[in-house]
């Protein structure tokens, strides 16, 4: 009978003798039409007597919809299911970043990232000195690249690995010098690979932005990258002779004319040109050449006749009232060390002779 009166009016056929929910099934249009007889045992009285559970009554709200939904009496298609789901709203998928392993900031600092050496001295065309302090990144498959002009580079794996590597590719060297102009920057003394350092090449190109274009890894532990800068678009922005100071210019001009006049060859010229790029900062001397120049430094200091010994005493004299004169001023007793009968500048003892000329104690 239930079946017939569906059809009559059109309805889809339905599997359950009870009308269809307009708040289960709303894509269903309803007629007006009396509803159905209730059968005897459709009166909550009459299930609890019977020991069948009343079916319940659509929910008001969006909390009790799900036990709503789960009843056995009134659980819609699956089909259903999932419009009622998605309808609701699209799930947001939230990407953090990597925390795991040694790029975890949470980590003690002894898990840090820690350089071998210092990084050299800032050198250079001086309008690129604008770039130190600020660092540029660059992604490349699952590794990240951070070029931190006049100090570092770094390499950062990004997975959620506990063990993640996280390491120094170099630290501020050196130039790179071709033909009078800079080529590049040399980061070197980078952490251990195999039996050797990281070491990466840093190309300085013309670009509209400052900005890594490209890494790479022409050898084992060997890296390349080419940064972007809009202050190497000039022709002369990378000149070398320019950024000296002017005694080192008249010693490269005397080299140039060495070299025309034929007086030294070819490879002697490229070493005076290197020892003046050393001088000038632009390159890092060997260990034995520095520790030839603190010699240098040392012998400086000594005293090559008693004049000059007297001289400097008279400047040291001199100094030390100063600085008494400033202790009264402030109302700070200076007391004088019992020990010693004489001060510091009253025992130094200027001798030339036998090849001594440092002063004494």
């Amino acid at each position: 009978m239930e079946w017939e009166r569906n059809r009559a009016i059109g309805a889809p056929f339905l599997t359950t003798d009870r009308a269809p929910t307009a708040a289960l099934l709303p894509h269903l249009p309803l007629p007006d039409l009396p509803p159905p007889p209730r059968e005897p045992h459709a009166s909550p009285l009459t299930d609890h007597a019977l020991g069948k559970p009343p079916a319940p009554h659509p929910p008001a709200d969006f909390a009790t919809a799900v036990s709503f939904l789960s009843h056995p009496l009134t659980m819609p298609s699956p089909l259903f299911l999932i419009g009622f789901f998605t309808s609701a709203g699209k799930m947001k998928i939230v990407e953090e970043p990597n925390t795991f392993g040694l790029n975890n900031p949470f980590l003690p600092q002894t898990n840090r990232l820690l350089p071998k050496m210092a990084p050299s001295p800032t050198s250079g065309p001086a309008h690129l000195f604008r770039l130190a302090g600020k660092c540029f990144s660059f992604v490349e498959s699952t590794y990240k690249y951070e070029f931190c002009p006049f100090h570092n580079v770094t390499q950062h794996e990004q997975t959620f690995r506990w063990n993640a590597y996280s390491g120094i590719l170099g630290i501020w060297h050196e130039w790179e010098i071709y033909n009078n102009t800079f080529v590049g920057m040399w980061m070197r003394e980078g952490d251990s690979c195999e039996t050797k350092n990281r070491e990466t090449k840093v190309l300085l190109i013309c670009g509209k932005n400052n900005k890594l274009a490209h890494v790479s890894e022409p050898s084992t532990c060997v890296y390349s990258l080419t940064f972007e800068t809009p202050l190497a678009c000039h022709p002369h922005s990378l000149l070398v002779y320019p950024t000296l100071t002017e005694v080192l210019r008249r010693k490269w001009d005397e080299a140039e004319q060495s070299l025309y006049d034929e007086l030294i060859t070819e490879q002697g010229y490229k070493k005076l040109l290197k020892e003046i790029f050393e001088e000038a900062g632009l390159l890092r001397a060997t260990e034995e050449k520095e520790i030839e120049k603190k010699n240098k430094k040392l012998k400086s200091l000594e005293f090559e006749s008693v004049e000059k010994c007297n001289k400097e005493y008279k400047k040291l004299s001199k100094e030390i009232k100063r600085l008494k004169d400033l202790l009264t001023q402030h109302g700070i007793v200076y007391e004088r060390n019992s020990a010693r009968a004489r001060s510091p500048v009253s025992s130094v003892q200027c001798d030339v002779s036998v090849g001594n000329r440092v002063p004494r104690m």
